[in-house]
């Protein structure tokens, strides 16, 4: 038997290959199939199955295209509806792979059709169990995010239910592989690892401990920030279906001259989107662009802040664009309509008009506070982070919300914005979106919070009653 964990960082997601024998299976693919046909051919293997442990609302799945290039069957659990042909398992269901089994464990809580896979070695011993968004590492999925006419209080009972009826019954020694690690918005707090076993998490997640379901469902649904806005649209895709992931590159790796790409901007207005790194954007971009550089988590911001609707064309740093477009379609980006030929360079040799953000160091905002009654400085950090220390008088609008016009409403022309997050990749796309929608007097505070806490001279304050 052999189990290898495929892990993407930008979106803190795990899909696995499973094999035993000359015979594969992926467990919850992302939508670019390339690593598992090749880790399969690499390995003399052919995939015969495709297990999906529920509707993905933070990623477009891969199941489609690589149930095509491989004939293998896509695997739900019980309950599942979907615009595509699949095998519907039912609870406790086995399938063959070599000399191993996989048991279709159904585990309603996160979703209704949410289900785990447990695998049996050759000697039908529980070895792991893959659990999808039902157990993470020091965390259960949330129970907000597609519960049909069910509350997240009605979910949450389910989740108790499933979690100490199928899962902590396992043998002490099972390993346990989720779909997410730490940064997934698909839970509250996932640990540090990607995987564990039933003995540590039963010890050192709060949601299985010794509790009454009373205890349970408000210690699940307690402090749960809204998810990202594409989760729906995401969860929408997976169910219904989409383009395959070769028709989206056909279309975005259109190379667009710069005739071509002023023609694509008066005509069609698509969105600018700059994905260098965010040092160079602030140092000169084309006029009206959105940053959201690769070097972050590109996908969940791209989802979260871009929108579905509107044709989208790439500025990248060359030899990027294939990369740019692969990750945007992970979270179902389809709309990418070509990128400029030669990037932010070749723009600027032409000699058009750029823009740029001004960068200022910690030092300096620290000297402008007391001197300038027309400062006001935008901490786009969670909540949860500024409530845990900020500027005093600092105006508190997270990323997510710079798209809200309400959340625009109370700046002023007059002011003077310092803008700053953490450590500066998202006060860049901050200033952007600001930029683009007409507010210019600002400036990005370089290294964010972590460089302005360092300064003696600024006075900082937490938020108690959102800490506790």
């Amino acid at each position: 038997m052999f189990i290898k964990q495929l892990y993407t960082g930008c979106l803190s997601e795990a899909a696995y290959y499973i094999e035993s024998g000359t015979e594969a299976a992926i467990i919850d693919p992302l939508r670019d199939i390339e690593a598992y046909l090749e880790l399969a051919a690499e390995r003399n293997a052919s995939i015969k199955y495709i297990f999906e442990t529920h509707f993905h609302a933070d990623f477009v799945s891969g199941h489609l295209d690589l149930s095509k290039a491989t004939g293998a069957p896509i695997i739900y659990g019980p309950g599942t509806e979907t615009s595509f042909e699949i095998h519907k398992a039912t609870d406790g269901e086995i399938f063959t792979l070599g000399n191993i089994t996989i048991e279709v464990l159904h585990t309603p809580g996160h979703t209704l059709e949410s289900s785990c896979y447990l695998i049996k070695d050759e000697n039908k011993k529980p070895h792991a169990i893959f659990t999808g968004d039902t157990l993470f590492v020091g965390d259960v999925g949330r129970p907000d995010l597609s519960s049909g006419n069910l509350s997240k209080e009605d979910l949450a009972g389910m989740l108790y239910n499933s979690l100490r009826e199928k899962i902590m019954p396992l043998p002490d020694d099972v390993i346990v592989y989720p779909a997410h690690g730490p940064g997934s918005s698909c839970g509250k707090n996932l640990g540090p690892n990607t995987y564990s076993t039933i003995a540590d998490e039963k010890e050192g997640n709060y949601a299985l401990q010794p509790v009454s379901k009373k205890e349970f469902i408000k210690s699940v649904t307690d402090g749960l920030e809204a998810p990202p806005n594409y989760f729906p649209i995401n969860a929408k895709i997976n169910k219904e279906g989409y383009d395959s992931l070769d028709e989206v590159l056909q279309q975005g790796l259109k190379p667009l001259s710069i005739d071509e790409f002023k023609k694509l901007i008066s005509e069609d207005d698509p969105i600018l989107l700059d994905t260098r790194d965010e040092t160079l954007f602030s140092q000169g971009f084309v006029p009206g662009s959105i940053s959201i550089g690769l070097e972050g988590r590109f996908a969940e911001w791209a989802g979260s802040l871009l929108p579905f609707d509107k044709s989208i064309v790439l500025i990248t740093e060359i030899g990027k664009e294939k990369e740019t477009i692969v990750r945007l379609a992970r979270v179902g980006f389809d709309k990418i309509i070509g990128y400029l030929d030669g990037g932010f360079e070749a723009w600027q040799k032409s000699g058009n008009d750029i823009d740029l953000i001004i960068d200022v160091e910690a030092d300096e905002l620290a000297m402008d506070i007391p001197f300038d009654e027309n400062l006001v400085v935008i901490d786009v950090r969670r909540e949860t982070e500024f409530a845990d220390g900020h500027i005093v008088n600092a105006l508190n609008i997270p990323l997510s919300e710079m798209n809200d016009p309400a959340s625009m409403a109370n700046l002023e022309e007059t002011q003077n914005l310092y803008v700053h997050c953490g450590g500066g990749y998202r006060s860049v796309i901050a200033a952007s979106l600001l930029k683009r929608q007409g507010i210019h007097n600002l400036r990005n505070v370089s290294g964010g919070w972590n460089k302005i806490k360092e300064q003696k001279n600024i006075e900082v304050v937490k938020e108690k009653s959102v800490l506790n």
